[in-house]
């Protein structure tokens, strides 16, 4: 496992970052742009939502990322019957020490997946939004503190409308990036055919890094430069979405934190200690067309959110210098 001398060594994340991308993609085959952007949200301590149709691989993607960073993984099926405590936990009382005991629940992971957030009630999904935002859950009154590093990522077909309930703008907002695997290429299909042979490749998944050195790892993004012109373009960027005649709700200040975090973290897996406008530029869609509630006139035109952030990254000045060594 990778070991970090100092949480400011920018050296060692990119070592890590690398090595954890490399074992999710011993089994998650061909899509290194994806599992690159949830090292990233991972090392910028946020929740993720993947969006996309069955069997792509979104569980053995969360799986895979619990078992090479050697963190403790959680599952929950959301269906509509499902109750916030058995999200939470309960507090059960013990006859023998006359006093209630918390019961955790699912949410008491360190890497936890949530399948098909979107069939679950509003009552529900609400007391997952707790865990994320403030990373504790309150149950009869008494607050949990979750463990540490806590990521959700949570799941949702974007084809079955029926018996959803569709994710309020509130809870969209929390999760810092928006992922798509897609369907593998032809030659990654038949590779995952042969892997998947005789044994699936995640059995055979070890730890590549320990937790502590995540933990460091995480501190240590928070040390990558980044300008004040940069800083400027990533809210003139946020603020743009806000003006679009062809959107209802921009995006939060949350959109414009997701961009400078995320951009840290991308320029430590790539080996930089300053962000450069590539990174942002890179990042816009994942972080930002999930934010934007779009007008209905654009709805009816069936205008596409990420259209929209294309737009604007072609209209928003880009900075000329990023560097602090220039």
């Amino acid at each position: 496992m990778s070991q970090m001398d100092s949480p400011s060594d920018l050296g060692a994340v990119q070592i890590l970052a690398k090595q954890v991308v490399a074992n999710v993609n011993r089994v998650i085959i061909g899509k290194q742009a994806a599992v690159e952007l949830v090292v990233i949200g991972l090392l910028s301590q946020g929740h993720l939502l993947i969006e996309d149709v069955p069997g792509v691989g979104k569980t053995m993607l969360a799986r895979s990322l619990a078992l090479s960073t050697d963190c403790a993984f959680g599952r929950i099926q959301f269906t509509p019957d499902m109750l916030p405590s058995d999200v939470t936990g309960v507090s059960v009382f013990n006859q023998a020490t006359r006093q209630f005991e918390y019961q955790p629940g699912a949410v008491m992971s360190q890497i936890l997946l949530v399948d098909e957030i979107n069939r679950a009630t509003p009552k529900t999904q609400s007391a997952l939004l707790e865990a994320m935002e403030e990373r504790q859950v309150t149950v009869d009154g008494v607050t949990h503190t979750l463990p540490q590093p806590f990521m959700v990522l949570a799941t949702q077909n974007p084809i079955e409308y029926e018996g959803t309930f569709p994710l309020p703008e509130a809870q969209l907002d929390r999760f810092l990036f928006r992922v798509s695997l897609g369907y593998p290429a032809l030659w990654d299909e038949m590779e995952i055919m042969n892997q998947q042979q005789f044994q699936h490749p995640v059995e055979t998944l070890s730890p590549v890094v320990a937790v502590g050195a995540l933990l460091a790892a995480q501190q240590a993004i928070k040390s990558v430069h980044v300008s004040q012109s940069l800083r400027e373009y990533i809210v003139r960027l946020v603020r743009r979405t806000r003006d679009h005649a062809d959107v209802y709700l921009g995006a939060s200040p949350r959109g414009s934190l997701a961009l400078f975090r995320g951009g840290q973290a991308r320029a430590a897996l790539l080996g930089r200690d300053y962000v450069l406008p590539d990174d942002i530029k890179t990042l816009a869609i994942p972080a930002l067309a999930h934010r934007l509630i779009l007008a209905p006139g654009a709805r009816l035109r069936e205008q596409k959110p990420e259209t929209i952030v294309t737009q604007l990254l072609e209209e928003v000045p880009v900075p000329e210098s990023a560097s602090p060594h220039k």
